[in-house]
């Protein structure tokens, strides 16, 4: 896989840049805010001088009713310029952590197994759910301080020193410390707060489970499918975070405003008594005001190099996941693969992982509706071997075909669309059972996905819940029996209705009742499909077409039963070893 190169901080940046650049009208618009909230910051001040010396100074009535009414104004244009801004960079934010959402999701679906292999669902997760929303602080709230923030300076530097240069001069050395106090309005947040995590939670849960069941998803065909699942999660969180940023932007300008009218009701009484002989000089007071305005950007600015440098590690990190190409991708000149009754050959073809040599030089021919099942120990290759013909990973030599295709020149989805599997461990999702059995075939009609309950033997024990076919199955099936899982996936298998069958193991893990339950179930599935049966218990392929045995990578040996068990050699001895096991 060739990833892109993360090391050049412009590139980065232009990235991120590129993700910002549709929203550019809504950008200038909370620009426009920014500046109009820093120059109304500076004209508050400045209606300190007017106050002092105008009201408290020449005891002007005039002035004392029209100033505080001026004053309440302002603060409300500061208020909604501030809800705008806040509102406007928020809903950039959100947006482009919907997208990255999308494009992350839908690029790491396409990947193949191989990078499932080598990263934790863990780290995917984190990727896709803190990653992004890291990245949104950056492009949010860094972007949008910073631009606020440098105009509030100006407007502050330029009112100061237009009072009086060489005070302002000293005034900037010697800054006071100064905080101020951030309300929180968390009871009205707590309800929307809770909507979202609950969304989170659902996203999570979804995301967890296509990322474990990817080689189901893949063989059935529905990334499309997931995708559009994936959306309507990530569609239903940004409507809710959006409702919590409206409440979020409100709040502060609220306050805000409380706070001009406190101001204006001082002003106003306490005017009136400066009227009657009270006098303080309004250039100063002003000037002091303007000063300590001038601290709160300033030092708003210094934590916001950690947001930058948290966005940007985590920007590489996103981009890391995108810029992985996967090597499983249809060639520019793919040919679909016609439904039909396909035969499948293996002509001298071998497979390394990573270093590691897994498969040698295998020549295997498979007629159409036969049967073969492949035999040996554990890490043999068996898996590997039939895990080639969906293309989970492509062959390091030689060829597969299919119905005389090299699967390398046919379309990954026709491909796949013509192969059903069954694994070892039934891998289902937290739905109805109606919607597990169709999965790979949403459009199927009721009657057909009874007929495939019926045949899978799994019609009677789900007629036997209350909701029936409109059960819960839970995350991963946890609600059901080992069995009942597996004559799902089998029904599943045989709604799909391909004509080649992967049965991995799929009865390896139950018990002997629920093995003869979904024994039967499993030759229904057979039936007229050209079946490759990894097989632990040697008694359930005995009347298999053809028995191969694979030994460290290479097929040693291959016939029917009855040949293989003359020949006295690795067949032998496996069916020996578990004969003596069955009767310890």
């Amino acid at each position: 896989m060739k990833k892109g190169n993360h090391s050049d901080l412009s590139m980065i940046y232009h990235r991120i840049l590129a993700l910002v650049k549709p929203h550019w009208l809504r950008l200038l618009l909370a620009m426009g805010c920014m500046i109009l909230v820093a120059s109304l910051t500076a004209a508050m001040a400045y209606t300190i001088k007017p106050v002092v010396d105008e009201i408290f100074m020449e005891k002007d009535m005039t002035k004392l009713k029209l100033l505080p009414f001026v004053i309440v104004l302002l603060f409300v244009m500061k208020g909604s310029c501030e809800f705008g801004q806040g509102y406007l960079m928020n809903y950039v934010g959100l947006s482009i952590i919907k997208r990255l959402r999308d494009e992350l999701y839908s690029h790491i679906q396409m990947l193949p197994l191989s990078f499932f292999h080598k990263q934790e669902t863990g780290v995917l997760m984190a990727r896709i759910m803190n990653d992004v929303s890291i990245l949104k602080e950056m492009v949010s709230h860094a972007i949008t301080a910073v631009i606020k923030e440098f105009f509030t300076i100006v407007f502050l530097l330029g009112l100061i020193f237009y009072q009086d240069w060489k005070l302002a001069l000293i005034a900037i050395v010697v800054l006071p410390f100064a905080t101020i106090p951030i309300v929180k309005f968390g009871r009205r947040m707590r309800k929307l707060s809770t909507r979202c995590q609950e969304s989170v939670a659902g996203m999570s849960s979804l995301l967890y489970e296509t990322f474990t069941g990817n080689e189901i998803v893949k063989a059935f065909g529905m990334e499309p499918y997931e995708n559009r699942r994936f959306f309507e999660k990530t569609l239903a969180l940004f409507t809710y975070e959006m409702k919590a940023v409206a409440v979020r932007c409100v709040s502060s300008p609220v306050m805000a405003l409380l706070g001009g009218v406190g101001i204006a009701s001082v002003v106003f009484y306490g005017g009136h008594g400066v009227v009657t002989g009270v006098s303080t000089p309004g250039t100063f007071f002003s000037f002091i005001t303007a000063v300590m305005m001038l601290y709160d950007p300033i030092r708003k600015l210094s934590p916001l190099n950690n947001t930058v440098q948290e966005g940007r590690a985590a920007a590489v990190r996103i981009f890391d996941i995108l810029d992985t190409e996967s090597e499983i991708i249809d060639r520019p000149d793919a040919v679909a693969l016609e439904s039909g009754h396909p035969a499948v050959l293996f002509r001298n073809v071998s497979f390394k992982y990573e270093d590691q040599m897994v498969l040698r030089n295998i020549n295997l021919e498979v007629k159409s509706g036969r049967v073969i099942a492949l035999v040996g120990m554990s890490g043999g290759g068996k898996t590997t071997l039939v895990s080639l013909i969906p293309r989970f990973y492509d062959v390091t030599e030689g060829a597969i075909l299919v119905d005389e295709h090299d699967v390398r020149d046919v379309t990954i989805a026709s491909l796949r669309s013509q192969i059903g599997i069954v694994t070892q461990d039934p891998i289902l999702f937290n739905d109805t059972i109606r919607n597990n059995i169709a999965y790979g075939n949403v459009d199927a009609a009721e009657s057909d996905i009874i007929a495939a309950a019926k045949a899978a033997y799994a019609y009677d024990f789900i007629q036997g819940f209350p909701e029936k076919f409109d059960t819960i199955v839970g995350e991963s099936g946890v609600r059901l029996s080992g069995g009942e899982k597996q004559r799902i996936c089998i029904a599943r298998a045989l709604l799909k209705d391909a004509p080649i069958l992967i049965l991995d193991e799929a009865t390896s893990s139950l018990d002997t009742e629920s093995e003869q339950a979904v024994q039967g179930a499993l030759e229904n599935l057979m039936k007229g499909r050209t079946t490759f049966v990894i097989a632990h218990r040697l008694s359930t392929i005995r009347h298999a077409d053809r028995i191969v045995v694979v030994v460290g990578g290479r097929i040693v040996e291959e016939g029917t039963h009855e040949d293989l068990f003359a020949l006295q050699g690795e067949y032998h001895k496996l069916y020996e070893l578990q004969f003596e096991d069955n009767n310890q």
